[in-house]
């Protein structure tokens, strides 16, 4: 009986066992309808740029330093005591304006004395003049003999050249004179004054400051011998030619300038040839000294290929972008750098004229054949629709 009751029990158990598991599998069924009959996500959507041929010219960066275009060492003419320094350390002074003063007393004293000197040989002139023109009537007369007419001509032309010598001495003084004004021969900014008041200074030998024109200013550096003569051919005609200069290492400090010399031969020493560019400085704050670097046309290129230089991805030493096929599939290919134009790459292998190149959105390509939603965007073109110069290649 206990027996029949316990197979009884376990029947009961299994009958409500299986109705839950076949519950349980065909709600697992039907996830797995509703996994595989889910839509599949949007191809990502990536900004592509056609590969368009336009010039280029070609540049090489050199470096070089601002100097004044006018740098002047004043020195003491006269010598004498600092009486005034009738600047400021440091400033800026027009030309003609009052730098230095020396003690002008010994120097007046000077001109007075020069001034009695050519007085006193006027006085003489004139009676030695008076004399001659009386010798001339009485030899007319045959008055007085040939010789004394002669010593007395004579004598008025010594007194004349007694009145040249005065008028010199005077001019010298004068001269004196004005030299204890130590005036700026330009316009620019004074440096520190090395004599100071009550100082003596010796002519021509005390230093009394510098003075440095501020605007404008020339910037020199030196090309190597490939790129001087290769940019020479780039350089031609009368139009100016601008450059691109960067100063202090600074990219904010971003300045065109205009080139306008050449030096006519090489410095045998570094095998380079020096150039001189002008920079506009009306403000004054670029300084000579400052350290430059100077973008300087060395080739053209009448075909380039650019492309946004966000495009360019790295893989070790190799660099690629992502291409797409005519069935927007993204394909990876191997290209090869030039050098760098504003924002843009120069292609030199790897792409072609019409090529689309995802520029913006990259990183959603996951793999080479990933299908995108390409979103058409121009290609820059070149600055004001002029051939580019481009940098230094990286």
């Amino acid at each position: 009986m206990g027996s029949l009751l316990q197979r009884t029990r376990l029947a009961g158990g299994r009958a409500v066992i299986l109705p839950l598991l076949l519950t349980a599998l065909l709600s697992g069924c039907e996830a797995k309808s509703e996994e595989v009959s889910a839509p599949a996500p949007p191809p990502p959507e990536v900004d592509v740029a056609e590969i368009v041929a336009q010039p280029v010219v070609l540049s090489e960066s050199f470096t070089g330093r601002v100097e004044a275009a006018e740098t002047v060492e004043l020195r003491a003419r006269v010598s004498g005591y600092i009486q005034e320094v009738a600047f400021e350390e440091g400033e800026l002074v027009a030309q003609g304006d009052l730098l230095f003063l020396i003690d002008q007393r010994p120097y007046q004293a000077r001109v007075s004395a020069a001034q009695a000197d050519l007085a006193q040989a006027r006085s003489q002139q004139a009676q030695a003049g008076s004399e001659a023109e009386r010798a001339r009537v009485l030899l007319g007369r045959k008055a007085i003999s040939q010789e004394v007419h002669d010593q007395r001509q004579a004598a008025m032309n010594n007194t004349r050249a007694m009145v040249d010598a005065a008028q010199a001495a005077l001019d010298i003084a004068e001269l004196d004179l004005e030299y204890t004004r130590i005036t700026a021969p330009v316009s620019g900014r004074a440096g520190r004054a090395m004599v100071t008041r009550g100082n003596l200074a010796n002519a021509d030998q005390s230093l009394l400051t510098t003075l440095v024109s501020i605007d404008p200013v020339h910037v020199y550096f030196e090309a190597d011998e490939q790129a001087a003569f290769a940019s020479q051919a780039l350089l031609v005609g009368d139009a100016p030619n601008s450059l691109s200069i960067e100063l202090g290492g600074d990219p904010q400090r971003q300045y065109t300038g205009t080139l306008d010399f050449i030096d006519n031969h090489l410095n045998p020493n570094t095998g380079t040839l020096q150039f001189r560019a002008v920079l506009a400085n009306p403000d004054g704050r670029i300084r000579p000294g400052e350290f430059a670097r100077v973008d300087m046309p060395v080739a053209r290129l009448e075909q380039a290929l650019l492309v946004d230089r966000k495009a360019v991805l790295t893989n070790q030493d190799r660099r690629y972008v992502y291409v797409l096929d005519e069935n927007n599939l993204a394909e990876r290919r191997q290209v090869t750098t030039g050098r760098q134009v504003g924002q843009q790459t120069v292609i030199t292998e790897g792409l072609n004229a019409g090529d689309r190149v995802i520029v913006n959105g990259v990183q959603k390509v996951f793999f080479p054949g990933m299908e995108v939603s390409p979103q058409s965007v121009a290609t820059a073109p070149a600055a004001d629709a002029q051939p580019s110069i481009a940098a230094r290649e990286e």
